[in-house]
């Protein structure tokens, strides 16, 4: 049966960051992820997780001046070195809150930078970062984002990232498989997925238009769900979508999968 987590960036809006866990644990919620623990002390994220007794499944590496549209710097040449500094930030707070696995987006290069200085900054990062998360016993992953939603990122397709994980060497370097940005750039969800599945360590959804909840859309997913069971994808799903109204009210699509959970306790 498939495993879901809350995404507490998107999700419970309607909250206060620190109450969206208890929030999260009242609909059935067993795990959480967020984009970014940095804002707020280590102790209190810890405290929240363990109040609610939920599992801390993922959060992204530091990605820049995020409220200025930076998307992420392992793609720019000149900020290796905050780069490295940021891997090490998020180490400890992985190590502090559990958290096994960590996301890097790449980000937006400049307009007129030079295609292989930019690929090679890319694999130089995410190599660095892959040895120094498996010295602390943790997963680094690496996400395509449709160029819809962010204009200009870098890496785009799972193929692309799929030849990112080979050139570096790394066997610490796996797919972050978001079933949203799939559909807006490739589609061919279940054929990708087939195709790259012993290189995904985790999965995300959202429907297509609108990025909303699952049911809204054009992607089927009871099949997707289905799949992913029948082949023992043995990883979390992150709900990173936008409600249309509250976050629990649109839950009705994972109710059997949330229950299903709970009663196997």
């Amino acid at each position: 049966m498939p495993k879901f987590c809350a995404n507490l960036t998107m999700l419970y809006g309607e909250h206060e960051f620190l109450d969206r866990f208890a929030a999260a644990r009242r609909d059935g919620f067993e795990a959480v992820e967020f984009l970014f623990p940095y804002p707020f002390e280590k102790e209190r994220l810890v405290e929240a997780l363990q109040a609610n007794g939920l599992i801390q499944v993922l959060h992204n590496l530091p990605a820049g001046d995020w409220a200025n549209g930076e998307r992420g710097i392992a793609c720019l040449p000149d900020r290796a070195g905050e780069f490295q500094d940021g891997v090490g930030r998020a180490i400890e707070y992985a190590t502090a809150l559990g958290c096994r696995q960590v996301n890097c987006l790449v980000g937006i290069p400049p307009a007129d930078a030079e295609p292989a200085r930019i690929r090679r900054t890319v694999v130089d990062n995410l190599a660095f970062a892959a040895r120094a998360l498996r010295k602390a016993g943790i997963r680094l992953l690496v996400e395509p984002v449709n160029r819809f939603d962010i204009p200009g990122f870098w890496l785009d397709h799972a193929d692309q990232a799929s030849a990112l994980i080979d050139e570096t060497g790394s066997d610490n370097l796996f797919l972050q498989y978001d079933l949203y940005h799939q559909q807006r750039t490739d589609g061919e969800l279940a054929a990708t997925f087939l195709r790259l599945k012993d290189r995904i360590a985790h999965i995300q959804v959202a429907d297509n238009p609108g990025r909303y909840e699952p049911g809204t859309g054009e992607i089927n997913y009871p099949f997707l769900f289905d799949l992913l069971d029948r082949e023992g994808y043995p990883g979390w799903i992150g709900c990173e979508y936008k409600p249309r109204t509250t976050t629990s009210a649109g839950l009705g699509w994972a109710d059997k999968y949330l229950r299903a959970s709970a009663n196997a306790k």
